[in-house]
């Protein structure tokens, strides 16, 4: 063997003559337009993985706007995820594979490596690897990750070709990852809404804020939170019945200070739309006989049991800010708007017309003291006195009021000066007749938060 030539592009180049066959017959061409086609599928192939799951709302929104097939066929593919991801996976490594058997077809029809097995598997290993993995994975991904859309519609026919011809080999596949999700979900914790409460309690420190830390929380709390909790209840309702006069609905409206406003037919029950104060501006100089119930716009109504993050996302998408909650048998119980879903979050939303305690109605005599309304809702209650949500679970049944846990409790509509102890509470009913507990004293009995902190 002749000594290595000073230059080692030279020698480099001295060894691929030496071992070059000069065998370029037909199959070896043939071999490697395959394997260019094969590079352009695994780049094809490896793009609509990102392509299909890099799609945001917006532009899912814009494929729901467009009815083509294209975009039918990438909404039919996204509802099967599991099987998309597996068949791309096994699509992908089908061509790879074909890809590595060829090129090291060519290589060993082109050159003799018999003399140079170290520089035999740099070729084979190394470049080839190189080749499959820049231009067959990076390159397109990035691509596909710049225009998501454009490629994933590209790709949808082949991908769901792909889909047909693979099913058997995906369908193994995805069995097995159902096996393996049923393992890891035995051996999974469950954290209830209170865990995660406590989590941020720990992490929180001197420099977090006090109200970042409230929003944090009622972030953690706002998926388990039902409309029945926050809504007014009809007792509280301020709606107009479809008869009134103008004069009569402008003081109404006046003396509210409500933006929108339940229209009713003879009973709560029947509410036939809601009055949007805007409506009205156009019309103040109208006399007594104005027809104003052409202006009353349709409402919408919602069951007690839906989730507050549900009703939110309703609000967004039918650009509302009032629900007429209703219960099992249709009646009124009563309304929820906006501003009570985003004060679960941050807190009571005030303005000129509201104090604090107003809002929400009760009196904080000192620090272990309260007087509230027997109506106050359990999930205000216990923002007050600054405790978890969960506190009346075991006792409260189906009630969502102060007063409701208190009949929970007793059976009965209690008398007054009733006092009724429960864990770190102590209820003494302040005012009530024959048909609800109007007010109520609440006396923390023992260092409640202390307690709370060391759940």
């Amino acid at each position: 063997m002749e000594e290595p030539d000073s230059d080692p592009h030279l020698w480099l180049l001295n060894i691929f003559l030496e071992i070059f066959t000069g065998n370029l017959n037909s199959g070896v061409l043939f071999g490697i337009l395959s394997v260019i086609v094969l590079l352009i599928f695994s780049a094809l192939i490896s793009g609509s993985e990102i392509a299909f799951f890099s799609l945001n709302p917006a532009h899912l929104k814009d494929i729901n706007s467009v009815g083509s097939k294209s975009n039918k066929l990438i909404i039919t593919l996204l509802d099967i995820p599991k099987r998309l991801l597996a068949t791309i996976l096994i699509a992908n490594n089908f061509v790879n594979v074909a890809i590595i058997i060829l090129s090291s077809y060519i290589m060993r029809m082109l050159f003799d490596f018999s003399e140079y097995p170290l520089l035999s598997f740099s070729i084979e290993v190394l470049v080839i690897t190189f080749f499959i993995l820049f231009f067959g994975e990076i390159m397109p991904k990035i691509f596909a990750n710049q225009k998501p859309l454009a490629f994933a519609t590209f790709m949808s026919r082949p991908i769901n070709f792909l889909i047909m011809i693979f099913y058997p080999v995906s369908s193994l596949l995805v069995k097995s990852t159902k096996l393996i999700d049923k393992k890891l979900s035995k051996t999974t914790h469950d954290f209830s809404m209170s865990d995660i409460s406590d989590a941020i309690d720990i992490t929180v420190d001197e420099s977090t804020h006090e109200e970042e830390t409230k929003i944090l929380k009622g972030i953690v709390k706002f998926t388990d939170i039902e409309v029945r909790e926050i809504m007014r209840s009809r007792m509280d309702l301020v709606a107009v019945e479809s008869g009134t006069g103008f004069d009569k609905l402008i003081e109404i409206v006046v003396e509210s200070g409500y933006s929108r406003i339940p229209v009713y037919t003879e009973s709560l029950d029947n509410i036939n739309g809601v009055l949007y104060v805007k409506d009205l501006l156009q019309h103040l100089d109208k006399k007594e006989g104005f027809e104003w119930l052409p202006l009353v716009r349709p409402a919408f109504f919602i069951p007690e049991n839906k989730k507050i993050n549900d009703l939110l996302q309703e609000f967004q998408e039918k650009k509302i800010h009032l629900a007429i909650v209703v219960d099992e048998y249709g009646g009124t119980s009563g309304i929820v708007s906006l501003e009570d879903i985003i004060e679960e979050i941050i807190g009571e939303i005030t303005d000129e017309f509201d104090t604090p305690e107003d809002a929400i109605g009760y009196k904080k005599i000192d620090a272990n003291n309260f007087i509230f309304e027997g109506k106050t809702s359990i999930n205000d209650f216990c923002k007050i006195i600054e405790i978890d949500d969960d506190v009346f679970d075991e006792v409260k049944g189906d009630a969502d009021s102060l007063a409701g846990v208190i009949l929970e409790l007793l059976g009965e509509i209690p008398e007054k000066d009733t006092k009724i102890i429960y864990q770190h509470f102590e209820f003494k009913i302040l005012t009530v007749d024959q048909r609800r507990i109007k007010q109520i004293k609440v006396t923390l009995r023992g260092k409640v938060k202390e307690d709370e902190e060391t759940k």
